[in-house]
């Protein structure tokens, strides 16, 4: 006992040892964990306020390569001015005079022609418009290229001995003409992480010790009416932006982190021939922040974000224009640190008794459960209070202490055959348990390919009812009500449980010991599964006041199969892409309101009958080939569905693309039966008809 206590101190302190003098190391795993975040929420709502005039291939090919004529800059100026734009940015900046001028020309060759020149003209539209120019700022060189814009605003900044603001060493502005005549501006600096992500954006940088906003920023700035900045500082550095009433949380060097709102094109987009062509809905500037920018590939204003490898930059600013007015910032507190190391000692005190004091199996499925917990408790706090807090320091401290664990109870094992009844006792029938004890154990564990039928299932909404519960003790018992009859009912049909990912249950037949038939007893289980589960809520029901549903995926084919994992902790599992595919059906449910999932793959093995229909023609992330996905409701029985012909008469019209037949039958059969199965077809359905192209039959899932 002592031993492994103080094993475990050492343990504790190296690791946050980690944290307090190499914080950084871990950085890339920890912000890798956060844009896992960002994908599992998914897209957010905006606030309908912002608007992008898109320089885009469709722009180019009209209007010209660019730099475009400024005459056309103004035009598309006094176009948004004219129809009520609240503010303009330019995520742009004019570092030269407008070479295809008339003045210009006239001068450069002694020309007789028209005088025109498009610098003063835009130059007049600029003074004249709610426009904010943009510019850059150089960090690494001296040079300096025209003017910087005069901020027309009070900076009050507390003087500290370190500086912690950016301090830029160079610049590249607009013509003296252009900014001149502009009220002011704002830096389009975007600074990745050392993965090249775009997580988050200094609000000020410092030149000359003069402080300029960002573009955003001081869009926002203005829109609202403010003049003075307040930057409040802590003893670590900048603490936070004051303006007006509103308080900016940052990190320690006034970077705002991005509370993005999902993938490219969340904000609406408009083509800016269209506005210079004046072809466009003045409703959709009327008092709107508008952004001027470009998503073309070959102006080189592509980003990294969490989301997508190919992000227009003016879309960046968009969402930090729409965190600052919907307020929902993200931010690390004054005490993200302290509360960080406190969480490594504890999470390390509770790792060491666990393993000491707990057998194998309880102890692996509370891991699992501390790893789920503690994520998704990150997650909470971050889009629910917008605290940022290490994620990965402590599940990489789990990870190490039940390597060290595991291996040391792998030592205290005595027996072979003990190990296989371990590995294999509460995942298989008795039955089975023999015939592997039969066979060599080092054979039966050695990885290999197989075909197999894996199975996945999956509680809905288990963040709701574990919050509803509230009592930790409640979610493990009513976890365990629950499970406890799915897996007899898997291991009565002979199969062969996995693990339980927190809520969720991963099982397979025909391994390790071969099954015939081995399709038609995993979807009887299902089956019966999803009966058990109705007496079940009964019990649930009366108990803690609550009801589940379950969603069930189920994938044919080669898979590999073996014991793995680390030294000591190694499992009998399978992995590979048809493992990958029952998972994706599992989730698929939600999308279809379905409880049972089969692909076709699995459909083709049945040998028994069943009430089946076909779903849908999908393409599942991480895929590239489509599969053709079928619901399975219950064992055959003599009636015919009429409902069912109909459902698959839609489907072919909808095959073939023909959605306004398709949703005529689809919208009967949602009429009839209420089945929200249909609301999804109706919907998409509109949405084909309503956005055409050349759809192949095939439904693709971008998200897991």
């Amino acid at each position: 006992m002592k031993k492994i206590l103080y094993l475990s101190f050492t343990i504790i302190v190296i690791i946050t040892f980690i944290f307090i003098y190499l914080f950084k190391s871990s950085d890339i795993f920890d912000n890798k964990l956060r844009d896992e975040m960002f994908l599992l929420r998914g897209e957010i709502d905006t606030t309908q306020q912002i608007v992008i005039i898109d320089i885009d291939e469709k722009s180019l090919k009209k209007l010209g390569q660019w730099p475009w004529d400024r005459e056309k800059i103004a035009q598309i100026l006094l176009n948004l001015t004219d129809a009520g734009a609240l503010i303009i940015g330019l995520d742009l900046f004019f570092a030269e005079k407008d070479t295809k001028s008339p003045a210009y020309l006239s001068k450069k060759y002694h020309l007789k022609i028209n005088n025109i020149d498009f610098d003063k003209e835009l130059a007049y539209v600029l003074s004249n418009t709610p426009t904010i120019s943009g510019f850059y700022f150089d960090f690494e060189h001296n040079y300096t290229k025209n003017i910087l814009p005069n901020i027309p605003a009070i900076f009050i900044e507390k003087q500290l001995k370190n500086e912690f603001l950016l301090n830029a060493k160079g610049f590249i502005g607009n013509i003296p003409i252009l900014q001149n005549n502009t009220y002011s501006g704002g830096f389009i600096n975007m600074i990745p992480d050392n993965d090249g992500v775009v997580r988050r954006i200094p609000l000020f940088i410092k030149y000359n010790s003069v402080l300029y906003p960002s573009l955003a920023f001081e869009m926002y700035r203005i829109a609202t009416g403010n003049k003075k900045i307040v930057i409040n500082y802590s003893d670590a550095g900048i603490d936070s932006i004051q303006i007006g009433k509103q308080k900016i949380k940052t990190d320690r060097f006034g970077r705002l982190f991005i509370n993005y709102r999902g993938d490219r094109y969340k904000f609406k987009y408009i083509s800016a021939v269209d506005i210079y062509e004046n072809r466009f809905n003045k409703n959709d500037i009327k008092d709107k922040f508008i952004l001027v920018g470009t998503s073309a590939g070959g102006l080189f204003d592509l980003r990294v974000t969490p989301y997508n490898n190919v992000y227009a930059g003016v879309e960046v600013h968009a969402n930090i224009i729409d965190n600052l007015l919907k307020n929902d910032l993200l931010f690390r507190p004054d005490t993200a640190e302290i509360i960080d190391i406190f969480i490594l000692i504890l999470m390390g005190i509770i790792i060491s008794f666990i393993f000491y004091f707990l057998g194998a199996i309880i102890s692996l499925f509370l891991l699992v459960t501390i790893i789920i917990g503690y994520f998704e408790l990150n997650y909470f706090l971050m889009f629910h209070y917008g605290y940022i807090f290490n994620i990965a320091l402590p599940l990489f401290e789990i990870i190490i202490l039940s390597i060290i664990f595991g291996t040391i109870n792998y030592f205290l094992e005595t027996k072979k055959t003990e190990s296989l009844k371990k590995a294999f006792s509460k995942k298989v029938s008795t039955a089975v348990m023999e015939e592997l004890l039969k066979h060599n154990s080092t054979k039966i564990l050695e990885p290999k390919e197989k075909e197999i039928t894996i199975f996945f299932s999956d509680i809905r909404s288990f963040t709701s009812i574990s919050e509803k519960l509230s009592d930790p003790k409640k979610v493990i018992q009513l976890l365990n009500i629950y499970m406890t009859p799915m897996v007899e009912n898997i291991i009565l049909h002979k199969g062969t449980i996995d693990k339980f990912i927190g809520d969720a249950i991963m099982a397979y037949w025909n391994a390790p010991v071969s099954l015939k038939n081995h399709a038609d007893e995993a979807v009887s289980s299902a089956i019966e599964q999803i009966k058990l589960l109705k007496k079940l809520n009964k019990e649930l029901k009366n108990r803690f006041d609550i009801e589940i549903e379950i969603g069930i995926g189920i994938n044919s084919g080669i898979a590999t199969i073996g014991e793995m994992g680390s030294e000591g902790r190694a499992d009998f599992t399978a992995i590979g892409d048809n493992v990958n595919l029952a998972s994706r059906l599992e989730s698929l449910n939600k999308i279809y309101h379905t409880h049972i999932l089969i692909s076709e793959f699995t459909f083709k093995e049945l040998q028994k009958n069943y009430i089946i229909r076909e779903i849908d023609l999908v393409k599942v992330k991480g895929k590239d080939k489509a599969v053709k996905i079928y619901q399975v409701i219950d064992f055959q029985n003599n009636n015919t569905n009429i409902e069912f012909k109909e459902h698959h008469k839609a489907l072919n019209f909808y095959y073939n693309g023909d959605f306004q037949k398709a949703l005529t039958i689809f919208q009967k059969l949602y009429n009839e039966t209420d089945e929200k199965l249909y609301k999804v077809y109706i919907d998409r359905c509109n949405y084909l008809i309503d956005n055409p192209y050349n759809f192949s039959g095939i439904w693709e899932f971008k998200t897991k």
